[in-house]
């Protein structure tokens, strides 16, 4: 049976390196040098050394020119790197031509992003999405396998099976493995589509139901499952890592007009996001599809906020999810509360629309909860209602889906005053008081 063999916890020392094209591109491409220390260092790997650099022409078996290469690769091992992890994605060929330049392991950003996901992976749908984005990684990768998921030697080293994959009967084993990977690859996919009809299901009953539904997203540790435990006051995983989340959880709040909302909590973007990653995940990610308004959560305190919040808005383009209600919440501003400058460029670059809080102090978040009050204003009703005591499943009813502002009593009926979704009303219209009725109960 094919199997990525998943590689033991060898590799304890990574040399980076950012490759960019455009000079102008180099603060860009050291900004996300940064990122990738921050996802290397999730997979608790030591970050010995890194380098940014300039290439002229990408180089179809390196990246990078040759001699360029082989400078890197003896920087990385005189720093007693036992990996190099490229910020850029390589081909596979390149990959191999990096490992059989010096006796170290190459990886890219995208595998690095897949291992996180691996860890993170709590459900057996984003269990199963983890597993068919790296077979997808790794099929056209075959070759290079049987050294490299050791994470012992490049592929050029010897060891056992090292080399043998590619040569004599090794290819026919390689044949058969490609072929059980696509038939893996095809199985996943079937699994997946019965968790989007069954995910499907539960969208429906709960758009029978008539309850609003809302996402929060966000780039990666801006603190959407944060937000989400203090307005559900729940228990989320919230971790200050990258991918924290990649379940999609999904809690329901009650706002101070008495609405109940449906909250749910999506997986972070992150610049350079692999496609395939985008498409593994799409079933988690359909949540904010279907939402009937979205949560963009942002870092205050980041300094890339405006690149960080383009990358939200362009995956959100790719989902077919851009275009919906949006509130912006600019969270962690506790961190800039000293900064009056960059607090006024923040509130003069977002729109009114957006709400600076601080999910740690509680700060602002009374003003969120108005402006998701806000956002479901033309999906309730003020009722005045004469409901008959035989019925108080009814008034169970309110209590529960819609907000009671006033209740009393008058003989066998119930007199309330409630607040209810638009889609509750048909319930009640023959309940209703109207104004007439309403004057003659009121009369001495």
């Amino acid at each position: 049976m094919f199997d990525t063999r998943e590689k033991p916890r060898m590799v304890e020392r990574a040399f980076l390196i950012g490759a960019y094209f455009d000079r102008a591109d180099e603060d860009n491409a050291n900004s996300l040098l940064d990122e990738l220390v921050e996802l290397v260092g999730t997979l608790e790997i030591e970050v010995v050394g890194r380098a940014c650099v300039f290439v002229r022409s990408r180089h179809r078996g390196y990246l990078t020119g040759t001699g360029k290469a082989q400078e890197l690769i003896d920087e990385a091992m005189d720093l007693e790197a036992d990996c190099i992890v490229f910020d850029n994605e390589l081909a596979p060929m390149q990959q191999r031509n990096w490992e059989e330049g010096g006796d170290i392991t190459v990886i890219d950003r995208e595998e690095v992003i897949l291992d996180i996901f691996k860890m993170r992976a709590r459900t057996k749908e984003a269990s199963l999405q983890v597993e068919l984005a790296r077979m997808q990684y790794s099929l056209p990768r075959l070759a290079r396998m049987w050294s490299h998921l050791d994470r012992q030697r490049g592929a050029g080293g010897g060891g056992s099976g090292g080399g043998g994959a590619a040569r004599g009967e090794g290819e026919q084993q390689i044949e058969v493995d490609r072929r059980l990977a696509r038939k893996r690859i095809d199985r996943i996919k079937a699994e997946l589509e019965s968790v989007r009809r069954n995910r499907e299901t539960q969208r429906k009953q709960r758009a029978d139901e008539g309850i609003c539904q809302s996402s929060i997203v966000g780039y990666t540790n801006a603190g959407k499952s944060s937000l989400l435990n203090y307005l559900a006051d729940s228990d989320i995983l919230a971790e200050d890592k990258l991918f924290a989340t990649l379940d999609p959880t999904t809690r329901r709040i009650e706002l101070p007009d008495g609405q109940s909302l449906l909250l749910t909590d999506t997986v972070g973007f992150v610049r350079n996001l692999p496609h395939r990653l985008v498409e593994a995940f799409k079933a988690t990610l359909e949540e904010a599809i279907i939402s009937d308004f979205l949560i963009h959560v942002l870092d205050a305190s980041s300094p890339e906020i405006y690149s960080l919040y383009e990358t939200t808005l362009n995956v959100l383009e790719e989902l077919k999810a851009s275009g919906k209600p949006t509130i912006i919440v600019l969270n962690k501003i506790d961190l800039i509360k000293d900064d009056p400058d960059r607090l006024h460029e923040l509130k003069s670059h977002f729109d009114e629309n957006s709400v600076f809080v601080s999910v740690h102090t509680g700060e602002g978040m009374d003003r969120l909860m108005s402006k998701l009050t806000d956002m479901m204003v033309d999906r309730v009703s003020r009722l005045k209602l004469r409901i008959p005591q035989a019925r108080h499943d009814l008034v169970a009813l309110l209590h529960r889906e819609g907000k009671i502002v006033s209740e009393e009593y008058e003989g066998n009926d119930v007199l309330l005053t409630a607040i209810i979704p638009h889609a509750m009303r048909h319930l009640f219209e023959e309940l209703e008081i109207k104004p007439s009725e309403n004057d003659a109960t009121a009369a001495p």
